[in-house]
């Protein structure tokens, strides 16, 4: 692809000949037919003339002088949206049994699915669920019964959508009674969900993934959650039941939340971060024992790596009792 299609694909400014041809994004191997993402000025110590342009913010432009510039005032989003444009799409074992032509599909009674569905091999749809335009489902995804799926959603292999929850109760004999869910789960429009995901569908009220929500791989959401639109939220995250996650959270990986967590909208959470009471204001949170603003967190840790010294000061020793000498 010329370079002067991709800056206009990728909402950057060329400086530099827009007639060369690109064939995909550099790593660490040098390739003058590739593009190197510049983020930081750390990284300022290649040669970056064995590449075939830089992408780069306007801070750092000045230095790749004399060579192929792509400048953006998101290049974040400008490499995000370059490496979908060298993105190649998997091709699915066709099936000559399968409605729509291609993978292997297994459909219950009363499963309505909309315009441009497209999925991979051995998909499970049980009875009464509904999905909307432009959705597009990996391997071994199982969708069970009930769930609403809206219009652009992409849900990756492995993951099963509206599993029973875990909720249980002591009988007289001290086992175990499974309380049954009896909710759905609704998927809203422009979700992405990972591979090996678990969204529990609600015991009486509905799970609810807002619009706009992106989800990493190997993620449990209980029963009776509600994710705010826009929310993003890293791997091996656990959410318990009914918690409410505000809009535009950003929750790191290996994140617990216990149940019944509300957080405010714009709340971010670090990584294997353990919440056990409810944030209600925005920023950024971190911890363990127990969460706290991360500045707060950040005095704390402070202080925990000088407690052995501390210990030293204060744990005096006597030196002679009579003279009260320490």
């Amino acid at each position: 692809m010329k370079l002067s299609k991709i800056a206009q694909e990728i909402d950057a400014c060329l400086d530099g000949d827009g007639n060369a041809i690109i064939s995909g994004v550099a790593s660490n191997q040098p390739s003058k037919k590739k593009i190197l993402f510049v983020e930081k000025i750390n990284f300022v110590n290649k040669d970056f003339k064995k590449y075939g342009a830089i992408l780069t913010s306007h801070q750092l432009k000045d230095n790749f002088k004399g060579l192929n510039i792509l400048i953006s005032n998101k290049p974040r989003l400008s490499f995000a949206k370059l490496t979908s444009l060298f993105s190649k799409a998997t091709s699915v074992p066709i099936s000559k049994n399968n409605p729509f032509g291609f993978g292997s599909i297994f459909l219950a009674d009363n499963v309505l699915i909309g315009s441009n569905f497209k999925h991979g091999c051995n998909v499970i749809i049980e009875d009464n669920v509904s999905i909307g335009d432009n959705v597009t489902f990996g391997h071994n995804v199982v969708i069970c019964k009930d769930t609403k799926i809206n219009n652009n959603v992409v849900i990756d292999s492995g993951t099963v959508i509206g599993s029973e929850g875990f909720g249980n109760v002591f009988d007289k004999k001290n086992g175990w009674n499974h309380i049954s869910h009896l909710g759905k789960v609704i998927i809203n429009d422009n979700v992405v969900i990972g591979v090996n995901c678990s969204i529990d569908r609600g015991t009486i009220d509905d799970t609810v993934i807002e619009k706009g929500v992106i989800l990493d791989n190997q993620i449990h959401i209980a029963h009776n959650v509600t994710l705010g639109e826009y929310t993003a939220i890293a791997a091996n995250t656990g959410i318990a039941g009914s918690s409410f996650i505000g809009k535009r959270n950003m929750i790191g990986g290996m994140v617990g939340i216990v149940d019944h967590i509300t957080t405010a909208d714009d709340v971010i959470i670090s990584a294997t971060s353990t919440v056990n009471k409810n944030l209600q204001n925005s920023g950024v949170y971190t911890g363990i024992m127990p969460i706290s603003k991360h500045a707060s967190w950040k005095r704390i840790a402070l202080w925990i790596t000088k407690l052995d010294k501390i210990v030293k000061i204060i744990n005096f020793k006597k030196v002679d009792h009579d003279k009260n000498e320490y």
